[in-house]
């Protein structure tokens, strides 16, 4: 080989070789290249370029965050050239029970909440006459008080309208009124309420004193007394008032000796000045779930307690107190109401002392102990002591030939003492309606005129006019009927045209007492039903089963 071809031949390779290890070298630096950014910068290589370039945040085509994190930070070397530290990192505080993370969470709107209305302060739902300007001497007029004390009750629900005791009020004709008064008010007297006795304060129509109206739950509670200073009304009352029971026509005395006319009580510059009509001490009138216990009501004008169309009525631990001169005065009066009960009280109203036994006017002084008039229903009285008085009554009913309904009663485990009639039924003739499901059961009766009455020609007039219609008496049970009488143990007068019917009589045992009247046997008039021994005195008078003719009941006359 000649030596020219050995040196193109070498020069060739090493062109080749020069070649090739120019495009080795640009591979490995972009390999390098790449690499640098998609690897995360160690601590030692970060140091070296420090020292050299200083270290910034990259700024580079294709940028990548570091997967993980450095466990600590850099040291920086001092100088001019020197990098900012990393910031360092974050550690997450330990979660502990009651203390939680603060997390910032975006925000919500603000819900909105019910915010409960402030309760009263202690003691201020206690509305104490005291503070509203009352006296309590017995002299000054305290009706303003009273009226600005029941104003502020009034609006709070479940208060407490309070009489103090250690007290005397002096109160004139008040109303204490709803409908718009909070629920479940208690009028607490503990105190003692007197009623005025001038003239100039009664108005000549007035019916009652203290008037509770359109109430929802009220209690009347407390040791204290209402006084309603009956004695300036009845100075007059056996001249002026020709009212009369009807038995006393029954009640005929032994000899001439007894007066024609009752001691009266003293006369005094009042008399014949207060009108004449006679107020009720305490009157609830369309009202819902009423209470009255603990309290004493006396010296009442006319009637003591009295409800007219309400609907719950609970009366016990309760009693009432009238002296021998009070005509008129019921110890509780019931009527057009509903759902009532009566129980563990003591009524006693129009005691008799010794001298006023001796005269039949005097009897009539008082009044019934309970009075059940028409619209009556599901009353039960039961534990109650009675007397003096006129004993307990359904009636009268059916006057000025009105409709009369009563219905569901029952009397049981009661003590009648020294009372004109003992349990009694009384309608006028010329009224419709009906009495129906009567039970008296368990009285014991002491010293009482009248033990057992059922009178359809109930009459408190001198003189009245007959008539056929009637108010219908049927289904009343008499059952253990025990004591004592001073006149007649029975007295049934029914109607002709409307008879009594179903009325059972079980167990009755009546002695007679022989004071200062007439003895009479058992009387019966048109009335039907049953007797179940024993039975005393002999009751041959009552016919057994059902009238044979009986006017058949008209729409009118069903309740």
């Amino acid at each position: 080989m000649s030596s020219l071809d050995f040196k193109n031949l070498t020069l060739m390779l090493l062109t080749v070789i020069l070649l090739w290890s120019t495009n080795f070298e640009i591979c490995n630096a972009r390999r390098d290249r790449h690499w640098r950014h998609s690897r995360p910068l160690s601590a030692s290589l970060l140091k070296k370029k420090s020292k050299s370039h200083g270290y910034h945040s990259p700024n580079h085509h294709h940028s990548s965050k570091p997967k993980s994190k450095p466990h600590s930070p850099p040291k920086p070397s001092p100088g001019k050239d020197t990098p900012s530290p990393l910031p360092p990192p974050v550690h997450k505080a330990p979660y502990h029970k009651g203390s939680p993370p603060k997390t910032k969470s975006p925000p919500n709107p603000t819900p909105i909440v019910e915010v409960p209305s402030p309760e009263p302060e202690k003691g201020s739902s206690i509305f104490s006459v005291l503070n509203y300007g009352a006296k309590g001497d017995g002299t000054t007029d305290d009706t303003k008080a009273f009226e600005a004390a029941w104003a502020a009750a009034c609006k709070v629900q479940s208060s407490t309208m309070l009489i103090p005791s250690g007290y005397q009020f002096l109160v004139g004709p008040i109303s204490f009124s709803g409908p718009y008064c909070q629920r479940n008010i208690i009028f607490q007297v503990d105190g003692t309420i007197i009623a005025p006795t001038s003239p100039n304060v009664w108005k000549a129509n007035l019916m009652w004193w203290m008037d509770f109206t359109k109430l929802v739950g009220l209690t009347i509670q407390g040791k204290g007394v209402i006084d309603g200073s009956g004695s300036v009304w009845w100075t007059d009352a056996p001249y002026d008032d020709p009212e009369k029971d009807h038995e006393l026509q029954i009640i005929n005395p032994l000899n001439d000796t007894v007066l024609k006319r009752p001691p009266m009580p003293e006369r005094n510059e009042l008399s014949g000045k207060m009108p004449s009509n006679k107020p009720t001490a305490l009157r609830f009138y369309g009202s819902i779930n009423v209470t009255v216990t603990g309290i004493r009501i006396q010296n009442s004008p006319q009637c003591h307690l009295k409800f007219d169309n309400c609907n719950g009525v609970l009366v016990y631990s309760f009693s009432v107190s009238s002296p021998g001169d009070s005509p008129n005065t019921d110890g509780i009066h019931l009527q057009n109401s509903k759902d009532v009960l009566i129980h563990s009280s003591s009524l006693a109203c129009g005691s008799r002392d010794k001298l006023a036994v001796s005269n039949d006017e005097q009897l009539n002084a008082g009044d019934d102990c309970i009075s059940i008039q028409t619209g009556c229903s599901n009353v039960y009285i039961h534990s109650v002591n009675c007397g003096p008085g006129h004993g307990i009554s359904i009636g009268s009913l059916g006057k000025f030939n009105t409709k009369a309904c009563v219905s569901n009663v029952t009397v049981r485990d009661v003590n009648i003492q020294g009372t004109m009639t003992g349990v009694r039924i009384k309608t006028w003739q010329g009224g419709s309606g009906s009495v129906q499901g009567v039970s008296f059961s368990n009285i014991q009766v002491s010293e009482v005129q009248l033990p057992i009455v059922i009178d359809q020609y109930y009459c408190d007039k001198s003189t009245c006019k007959n008539q056929t219609t009637a108010v219908a008496v049927s289904g009343v049970t008499y059952q253990n009927i025990k004591g004592t009488y001073t006149v007649k143990p029975v007295h049934l007068a029914c109607s002709d045209e409307l008879p009594c019917t179903d009325i059972s009589l079980n167990t009755i045992q009546l002695k007679p007492l022989q004071t200062r009247y007439h003895l009479y046997d058992p009387y019966c008039w048109q009335s039907f039903g049953e007797l179940m021994a024993p039975i005393v005195p002999p009751l041959g008078c009552l016919q057994i089963g059902k009238p044979l003719k009986n006017r058949v009941q008209t729409d009118y006359d069903i309740c």
